[in-house]
């Protein structure tokens, strides 16, 4: 029994240590501008998660004036630069609701889509964050268009799009090496339909051309070769399906006699 007591006793010892060890630090009330500035000058020495904190201060101290107003979003940006995206869409999400007529609820909302953006994940990974951050770029563009946020978030969409389009490539390309080749079709489909200003374009209709070929359909190849031929009349994938239709390359001679030629690689590489 006295055992046990001895060993109640330790671990109450224990747990009172560690709660003052997490105590809170004291409350100290400083004027609201002198917080804003320390927050601004720890976010210049790149301290951005202490630059957080600092600004938050500012609004859990003086939460009616302008300072506050202005260290809520400084806040979300010390968030985005310290990685902290969730904490920082948080903010975001709450000043917006907040302010809806702040001077720079445009900044806001741009800043809002960059914490979805800068954490897109690899194109064989999966795509959730990627569509969020189209939505949240989007909102940029129909809100504040022809502005400056609202022209970056255009860039940042079709990036994102391209993303998006090189992503079923991928997803394609796997298909037809497994020579499932409908199932490479529509993939390649939906990059010709959905991301039509995208760069995949070109190679999504080469690869129809020879899922077509390889299951026998040589007229719809010839005409997804007219439409390439058309559009892009100049592509190297272009050169590259008319090869495989006529036999013939369409390509400078210059090209064709260089030693090991990039035209006989792509030949013996072209099911990757």
């Amino acid at each position: 029994m006295g055992k046990s007591l001895l060993k109640m006793a330790g671990g109450l010892t224990i747990l009172t240590l560690v709660a003052c060890g997490e105590k809170e630090k004291p409350y100290v009330e400083r004027p609201a501008n002198e917080l804003y500035l320390q927050g601004y000058e720890e976010l210049l020495k790149n301290d951005y998660k202490d630059a957080a904190e600092s600004f938050d201060e500012v609004e859990r101290q003086h939460p009616y004036s302008e300072w506050a107003t202005r260290g809520q979003l400084m806040s979300a940006y010390a968030n985005y630069l310290n990685g902290d995206y969730d904490k920082g869409i948080a903010t975001l999400d709450a000043f917006i609701q907040l302010h809806p007529g702040y001077k720079h609820i445009d900044y806001a909302y741009y800043l809002k889509s960059l914490c979805y953006y800068d954490r897109i994940l690899a194109v064989t990974r999966d795509q959730k964050n990627t569509l969020e951050a189209l939505n949240a770029l989007s909102t940029v563009v129909k809100k504040f268009p022809g502005t400056k946020y609202g022209k970056d978030a255009q860039l940042k969409m079709d990036l994102v799009y391209d993303h998006l389009a090189g992503k079923e490539m991928t997803v394609g390309r796997y298909y037809m090496k497994q020579g499932r080749y409908l199932a490479a079709i529509n993939r390649f489909q939906t990059v010709i339909d959905a991301y039509q200003r995208t760069t995949h374009v070109p190679e999504a209709l080469h690869r129809l051309i020879e899922c077509y070929l390889a299951i026998g359909l040589k007229k719809e190849a010839q005409i997804v070769a007219a439409v390439l031929g058309h559009n892009f009349p100049g592509s190297e994938w272009y050169a590259d399906s008319y090869m495989l239709l006529k036999g013939e390359d369409l390509r400078p001679e210059w090209i064709k006699m260089e030693e090991g030629s990039w035209v006989e690689r792509l030949m013996n590489v072209r099911m990757y």
